[in-house]
């Protein structure tokens, strides 16, 4: 029937997005929590991005690198599509996750039409159920984080990807340019997504090269990747690097997950998938699976190449690839998940069909609808057990009431706590809603930040009893806030477990808290000095930020070193902060304009040039970085350092000389800049 009535099939599956959507709605009606660490922080980079493209109040058009500069460890793909949701459906939690819910519909698209070309259109249908009933899968469509958006284009890609590579009706050269944009998009959300993707494209490019037509395809797809992935790589590959060692390697060791050679990693997530994708679909798929594997003993082959092999391939990968990463969240194995339901939907299938023989078409309906039901039962039972139902903190009244204070003008919170409602992200996204304009920062993490904050703050948020850390340094700066004579405290709420929040100020009346420009300009002077002038630089940079989200100074500092240079070319005070300035925005070439006049000061070999050949190199230009750290006449402490340089940069330059004399600069540069720490 519904092979003979197309549309039917689309209403189908157009009820189920719905049927999804309403439990989903209904459920975060129902849901009093606050977003925590990660859902807010997806939420400020929303809200970030739609302020930027113009459609959210407090913002404005920053320029292609400002926007770049949004997103500077996760792509952006995600942010900007919630952030033009968040434009129609509202800057709530509730609101932004309607941009979810237009994932999970691609997601069941996806699903149903690859079920639908490998096999027919009712067990499309049957396997977009199954995703749709999956607990941990309709978990992620109300949890605020990539996982939905990633699971939905990387199984886009993967669709794609099979029909331009399978034998039949494959090789189109639409296929290749519309698998190439997936793949690019997943990327473009999550780099994770290479853990999906990388092994399958690998085997269809390498398989490609065997044909002409499609060794074209192949290469043209490749380019078409790069062209779209590689603007935010280059604009942010350093801190994505940082990122990507901070929430992979290192939180994987925190939390203490198997490592990637660790024989417990390829139990990890298996032993999870009977809860995550339902008792009844796994078992019912499981048994079903085991029968047509009995019905087809010896045929096994013309089944793969109908494009079960494929499925079977990347599902098997994905999980493989995923283990192997050292951070073992429970969520991250979820674009495998809809690979393993369509796996599942087929032993459903072929119970179905066995109980028809055995019995009547009905009986098989009858069958299937019980299953459907026990899986959307488990769902259902796994949703309600994830609902919050207290009423909202009263970290949301206490920003209410700071908002009323400072109303649209820019301002900093400082908070010391780090729990699940009283943290910098969760704050900020209360902050910054509806055009606000609140930034939260958390201090108090490393000792040695309490007079600086002391001195420095405007307005704490701080608690009493347990804030959610265990850092005595933390602990010690609310204390000091409540004994400082410079604060008074405005407010007070009732918080959770006998606790209390307060909300303090700076007393009126009180000084002003001093500008950094003139502390910046003399760190920035400092790096004339080589290694031992960044270190106090980045001691310096660090907690500043976290007093100044927005980085003031820096216009400050720049209009005062333009000014500077306009009476005087030379200044190198001016030169030296311009530069500075350039390289924590993120702006090699402009750095790399400000080190080339100080080189001219100062003489070739000098600090400078070696800052020079370092911004070049920042900035993918390891040709041009070699020969600017290539120095004939240069100082005697920076030499070492220069000829590090210089080997690099000629080794990513594809310079045979540079491999082989680095095995010997390398380590006398590293000795170099150790000595040089040491100095005082």
């Amino acid at each position: 029937m519904l092979k003979r009535s197309p549309w039917l099939w689309w209403l189908v599956l157009l009820g189920l997005w719905l049927l999804a959507t309403a439990a989903d709605r209904a459920w975060l009606m129902a849901d009093q929590r606050l977003p925590a660490w990660d859902q807010a922080d997806y939420l400020n980079s929303a809200i970030d991005h739609g302020r930027a493209l113009g459609l959210l109040g407090g913002g404005s058009w920053p320029g292609w690198r400002g926007l770049m500069d949004l997103s500077p460890k996760i792509p952006p793909l995600a942010s900007l599509v919630s952030g033009m949701v968040m434009a129609v459906a509202g800057e709530s939690l509730n609101g932004a996750s309607w941009s979810l819910s237009l994932w999970h519909g691609l997601l069941l698209l996806v699903i149903a039409l690859w079920g639908q070309e490998l096999l027919n259109a009712s067990f499309g249908l049957l396997a977009a159920s199954l995703v749709a009933l999956a607990p941990a899968l309709s978990g992620l469509r109300v949890d605020f984080t990539l996982d939905m958006p990633l699971t939905a284009s990387c199984s886009l890609a993967l669709w794609l990807l099979w029909r331009w590579q399978r034998r039949e009706g494959g090789g189109a050269w639409g296929q290749a340019i519309a698998a190439a944009a997936a793949i690019a998009a997943a990327l473009l959300i999550k780099q994770s997504a290479l853990l999906v993707l990388a092994l399958p494209a690998l085997w269809s490019f390498g398989q490609a090269q065997a044909h002409p037509r499609r060794r074209w395809q192949a290469w043209a797809a490749l380019a078409l990747v790069l062209a779209l992935l590689l603007p935010w790589l280059h604009h942010n590959w350093i801190s994505t690097l940082g990122g990507t060692e901070r929430a992979v390697i290192s939180s994987g060791a925190d939390e203490g997950d198997p490592g990637s050679l660790d024989p417990r990693s390829l139990i990890w997530y298996p032993r999870l998938w009977a809860s995550q994708l339902g008792v009844a679909t796994v078992g019912a798929g499981l048994a079903g699976l085991a029968l047509l594997g009995w019905q087809h003993r010896g045929h096994w082959r013309q089944r793969w190449q109908a494009g079960w092999g494929w499925l079977l391939g990347v599902a098997i990968s994905g999980w493989l690839c995923t283990s192997l990463s050292p951070n073992k969240d429970e969520r991250y194995i979820a674009p495998v998940l809809p690979l393993l339901a369509l796996l599942l939907a087929r032993g459903w299938w072929a119970l179905g069909q066995w109980i028809a023989r055995q019995r009547s078409s009905r009986w098989a309906s009858g069958a299937l609808a019980l299953g459907l039901i026990s899986a959307g039962g488990i769902a259902a039972r796994a949703s309600l057990g994830e609902l919050d139902r207290d009423p909202p903190s009263a970290v949301v009244a206490a920003m209410q009431s700071l908002r009323e204070r400072v109303g649209d003008a820019p301002t900093t919170l400082l908070i010391s706590g780090s729990s699940a409602d009283l943290n910098e992200h969760s704050l900020t996204l209360l902050g910054r809603q509806q055009g606000g304009q609140v930034l939260v920062r958390r201090l108090g993490r490393n000792p040695g930040q309490e007079e600086l904050a002391l001195e420095q703050g405007e307005w704490w948020l701080i608690a009493t009893g347990d804030q959610g850390t265990t850092r005595a340094s933390a602990r010690a700066l609310s204390r000091a806030v409540r004994r400082d004579g410079r604060y008074e405290r405005v407010q007070i709420w009732p918080w959770s477990k006998q606790r209390q929040l307060e909300l303090w100020r700076r007393k009126p009346g009180v000084a002003a808290p001093s500008s950094f420009q003139q502390r910046f300009i003399s760190l920035a002077r400092g790096l004339e000095q080589g290694p031992r002038g960044l270190q106090p630089v980045f001691a310096a940079i660090g907690p500043w930020h976290l007093l100044d989200p927005r980085f003031s100074y820096q216009a400050e500092v720049k209009q005062w070193a333009e000014a500077q240079l306009q009476r005087n070319p030379s200044h190198r005070d001016a030169l030296w902060s311009l530069a500075l300035v350039a390289v924590l925005q993120n702006r090699p070439q402009q750095a790399d304009q400000w080190f080339a006049r100080l080189e001219q000061l100062e003489g070739n070999g000098h600090w400078p040039t070696a800052y020079r050949s370092v911004v070049q190199l920042a900035d993918w230009r390891s040709c041009s970085a070699a020969r600017v750290a290539d120095a004939r006449d240069s100082d005697p402490n920076a030499t070492p350092v220069l000829m590090a340089l210089r080997d690099l940069s000629r080794s990513l330059c594809f310079d045979p000389r540079g491999p082989i004399a680095l095995r010997s600069s390398l380590p006398a540069a590293v000795e170099r800049v150790s000595l040089e720490l040491k100095q005082p």
